[in-house]
Order: C-alpha cells, then sequence, then structure tokens
C-alpha cells in the first residue's frame, strides 16, 4: 500500500532536495516523491514520510542520504541530443586540430552517460591524433556507475550518426542481444566523477565546452546565477557553455555572451 505524503512532510522534502542540490521542486511533484521514495519507506518498514526525513535529517546515514537524492534526481537524457550542440563542437574541434594540448569538454550533468560518449565520438572522429579529454560528471552516484559501464539498450541508439555507431559501439549477442556496448578505447577516454554543482566547484578545467544542458529548469534564478557563475570560472575565455533549448541565461546577467540559441561563449 502506498504510503500517501502531507504537504508539511512535502515541505520537508522540497527543503531537502534543495539544500542538497539546489533543485527547487514544485508542489506538482508530490506525485512523484511519492512514488520514487515510497520503496524506502517500505523497506525500512516505515509509517510515514516524517519518519523517514528524520533519518536523512539525522546525520547518521549517508548512504541513505545518497540514495535519496538519487531518487529525486530527475535523469533523461539519450544520444547526440539537440544536434547542432554537436555540430558545433565539431567545427570547433576541426579547428583545434593539430594543437599540442589538450581539447576538453566537460558534461556538467551527465545522467548515464550518453552525453558524454556522444562528445567523445565526435572528439575521436574529429581531432584524430590531437589530444582530448572528456568528463562527465553528476550528483547521483547511481547513475554514474551505470553511465561507467557504457551500456545501453539499442533503443536509446537511433540518433547516434551510422558512421559512430560502427566504429565505437559493439552490438550485443545471445544473452546481451539488443544491447550496445561503447567500446573500450572510447570509455577509457572518458572520464566520470560526482559533482555536486551547487556547492563549490573540485578542482576542475580549463575546458573548451561545457555542456550544461537541461539541468537549470529545476533551479530557482539565485541558484541558476550561482551555478553559471562557477561553471563559466572553469571555460577558457572563447569556450563555450552550451544549455538546453528551453532554458536561457538572459535574465541572469552574466558575462557569457549569447551566440546561438543556447550556445553562449565566454569573452
Amino acid at each position: 500500500m502506498t504510503i500517501s505524503i502531507t504537504d508539511k512532510e512535502f515541505a520537508l522534502f522540497q527543503r531537502f532536495i534543495y539544500d542538497s542540490a539546489g533543485i527547487t521542486l514544485s508542489t506538482s511533484k508530490k506525485a512523484l516523491v511519492t512514488s520514487r521514495l515510497s520503496k524506502r519507506l517500505d523497506l525500512r518498514k516505515l509509517r510515514t514520510f516524517a519518519e523517514y526525513f528524520k533519518i536523512l535529517s539525522s546525520g547518521s546515514d549517508a548512504q541513505e542520504v545518497q540514495l535519496a537524492i538519487d531518487l529525486l534526481t530527475t535523469n533523461e537524457t539519450y544520444f547526440f541530443r539537440e544536434p547542432k550542440h554537436f555540430d558545433l563542437l565539431r567545427e570547433q574541434a576541426e579547428q583545434a586540430r593539430g594543437r599540442a594540448q589538450p581539447f576538453k569538454v566537460w558534461s556538467a550533468a551527465c545522467s548515464t552517460g550518453e552525453e558524454p560518449y556522444s562528445i567523445a565520438m565526435v572528439l575521436a572522429a574529429t581531432l584524430q591524433n590531437t589530444p582530448f579529454e572528456v568528463l562527465g560528471s553528476d550528483i547521483s552516484s547511481r547513475v554514474l556507475e551505470r553511465a561507467r559501464t557504457g551500456h545501453y539498450p539499442v533503443s536509446r541508439t537511433t540518433h547516434i550518426p551510422k558512421p559512430y555507431l560502427q566504429q565505437f559501439c559493439l552490438k550485443g549477442t545471445h544473452d546481451q542481444e539488443g544491447t550496445v556496448l561503447v567500446d573500450r578505447p572510447l570509455r577509457e577516454r572518458v572520464r566520470f566523477t560526482s559533482v555536486n554543482l551547487n556547492t563549490t566547484l573540485p578542482k576542475l578545467g580549463p575546458f573548451d565546452f561545457v555542456f550544461l544542458r537541461n539541468v537549470m529548469i529545476y533551479f530557482n534564478a539565485d541558484t541558476k546565477r550561482q551555478v553559471v557563475e562557477r561553471v563559466l570560472s572553469v571555460l577558457k575565455p572563447g569556450g563555450f557553455l552550451l544549455i538546453g533549448h528551453s532554458e536561457s541565461l538572459n535574465e541572469l546577467n552574466v558575462s557569457a555572451v549569447s551566440v546561438a540559441p543556447s550556445v553562449y561563449r565566454k569573452p
């Protein structure tokens, strides 16, 4: 039986995920919170969401706190999402071909890894012998663990250009039929790490590109501004910041200059 959540309890979890990840949950997300956390209540034989929140706020179970953050973080992605961004990446990589320093890209909310592997495919195919580095980060340890495997259902690969699919992916057979594995040489060129965008960043960069797509829709204006300023601090002068097509930095008064819809450049 699903336990219902009261308005007072929901407010506790709104504050929890805001404090933990900077994510603002609207009241329309009550059903989402109920469905995603009810399994934890069942497993721990708790009768109310208030009891579960008490465990999270006690500071005695860091693993449970991470589990709750994982469950409340929405993770939707697929390969080569918003393809014009990858066209721009390809163009800039072509111009960087032959340089000595590595071409560095950060996928700053990478979820299960489709985005950083898409980035790595473009760079491996375009840069030839020029070194490159791809970093994928997320607040959720659960999705990062899956990202590191590079193993996906075939249904998730429909947007991968056919030459890339043939060059960088292995088709599953027998008990792995219906799946695709990103090949090991490419997987080894992508590094995954946990980063909370709502806190001081670890030592990162500087990057030629940062993909910060479809994550700011969960932040309020103050949190957006702080996150963007942190990200810009690790972007090279002249580097590109890519956001989701439904997002904008126009109201944030940050230093990045808009050069195309959802594409900004650091002066």
